[in-house]
């Protein structure tokens, strides 16, 4: 497999504002994550709020630095190089799609100089080359040439978006981040959005990582879909998998609550407090919410173990068999005390 990314074993921890006198509570933003993403993969990340997808995120476009653990590029650690030197292998090398584009995108330039500005930054070629780059990547995300010199208070949010999707690839990276890239969108222009990273995607073989809350959208995207408890990730699941066999009770919650357009929605019921991130429960961190969960679950965060299929693994004492149903699962989840 042709690694572009691999992340191994990075924990991430900040110093909260509470606690003692003497002594800040820590937040546990991200243990123990492992992940690798091949060239023309998209991996899909899911996830509660809080479950440490955004750190992830950033962790893997070299923003956020690891508290431990080595994040490589092509091979390479990103944070034993030189600055200069890692500033510009993730400034040529990666793309990041943000959230919220009017936010993204600078007010107070015209489309034209802010997808210029990469180009210009990284010393590209020469300034009609430039020019030339700017106007085949508003062709590239269907942006008309009259926009160029637009600002984007002038945009609609899909047209934003579009620039700022332009501007993650005006490098040529070969990892592209979308963190939350259409949850400030219209219903109606989400859709083309998506379908543009699609087609992206493919023509231009790009590796992306694909963090969202729509977790439907995820499986449509994705090869591969990762899923997030209280920063640790607790499954790793062929996309065709994830709704019907994947082994995490959390993963099979996750997935049930989402509506179909066949099956009613027949969520599997999760009880008991969700936990800080502060004071993160000993064992697994699912098992205070887990019908399964018992003493062996609070002592020893489970390793993870290989599903039927190649490219499945997951951390669970008490997995669910691959042939149990949703159904089957609420029905038990609802008998549990």
């Amino acid at each position: 497999m042709n690694a572009v990314v691999e992340v191994r074993d990075v924990h991430v921890v900040h110093k909260a504002r509470s606690g003692g006198l003497f002594r800040r509570d820590r937040v546990y933003a991200l243990t123990g994550a492992d992940l690798t993403v091949a060239a023309g993969e998209t991996v899909g990340v899911v996830g509660e709020s809080g479950c440490g997808k955004s750190t992830l995120a950033r962790v893997l476009v070299g923003v956020q630095r690891p508290t431990s653990g080595t994040v490589a590029f092509r091979g390479r650690d990103l944070w034993t190089m030189p600055p200069a030197e890692r500033r510009t292998t993730v400034g040529a090398g990666v793309g990041m799609v943000f959230q919220d584009p009017s936010t993204a995108l600078n007010r107070r330039l015209p489309v034209r100089r802010i997808l210029r500005d990469p180009l210009d930054v990284h010393q590209r070629g020469t300034r009609p080359e430039r020019e030339d780059r700017v106007r085949e990547l508003m062709a590239l995300v269907g942006l008309p040439r009259a926009l160029a010199d637009a600002l984007p208070g002038q945009l609609s949010g899909g047209q934003r978006q579009r620039v700022a999707i332009a501007r993650a690839l005006a490098l040529d990276p070969a990892l592209v981040v979308a963190d939350e890239p259409t949850s400030a969108l219209d219903v109606s222009v989400r859709a083309q959005i998506l379908n543009l990273l699609l087609d992206l995607k493919e023509r231009l073989g790009l590796a992306l990582v694909f963090v969202s809350h729509d977790i439907q959208t995820v499986r449509r995207m994705s090869d591969r879909v990762i899923t997030m408890y209280l920063g640790r990730i607790v499954e790793e699941t062929p996309a065709d998998r994830v709704t019907g066999a994947a082994r995490h009770p959390y993963t099979r919650a996750l997935f049930s609550a989402t509506p179909g357009l066949l099956d009613p929605i027949d969520p599997i019921p999760l009880t008991g407090p969700v936990p800080s991130a502060t004071r993160p429960p000993s064992g697994c961190p699912f098992r205070t919410r887990c019908w399964k969960a018992d003493g062996l679950c609070a002592e020893a965060m489970p390793e993870f173990l290989a599903a039927s299929r190649p490219g499945h693994r997951y951390r669970c004492h008490h997995p669910v068999q691959e042939e149990e149903t949703t159904r089957d699962l609420a029905d038990l989840a609802r008998q549990e005390p």
